[in-house]
């Protein structure tokens, strides 16, 4: 398997995020690119060029893009996925992040680690999610799948 060497998000037409979602957006950039399986099947069609990738996410006409180079620069692929698969798993992850900020804030660990549990098994959900979507498409384990699930959450927030 290959992985990412490289990963950018295309924000230029997005607010500017909250301190947290900026947080989390660097944590798993950081550990993306630490720890990553990701590899682009080989296709009958075209030929498929060896990672490791530099990849770009970007939302463009309601559609996550996934823009895969080589390290090179050579184009690998590009695919755009519907973002109507995520919408509520995002919109349940952002939700439960929020009381998760606000526990660490103000509750005793008990609670935090409550909200906590409830916010890895929404933040699974959609990872799982971002597996099938990428089937076929793209090799990745459950790892990759939640650092990326994470970076879709960041641009859809702002989308």
């Amino acid at each position: 398997m290959s992985c990412i060497s490289k990963i950018e998000i295309d924000d230029r037409n997005l607010p500017a995020p909250t301190p947290e979602i900026e947080q989390e957006r660097k944590v798993a950039m950081f550990d993306l690119i630490e720890n990553n399986v990701f590899d682009l099947p080989k296709r009958e069609d075209r030929v498929v060029p060896d990672g490791p990738y530099a990849v770009e996410l970007s939302i463009r006409e309601k559609r996550l893009v996934f823009d895969i180079n080589t390290e090179a620069g050579q184009k690998a692929v590009e695919f755009h996925l519907s973002m109507s698969p995520f919408r509520q798993v995002v919109k349940d992850y952002w939700s439960i992040c929020e009381s998760y900020f606000d526990a660490v804030k103000n509750m005793p660990p008990s609670q935090i680690e409550t909200i906590d549990m409830a916010r890895r098994g929404i933040h699974n959900e959609g990872a799982r999610i971002l597996e099938e979507r990428l089937e076929g498409k793209a090799n990745i384990d459950h790892d990759t799948a939640r650092r990326l699930f994470t970076l879709v959450c960041v641009l859809h927030f702002g989308s």
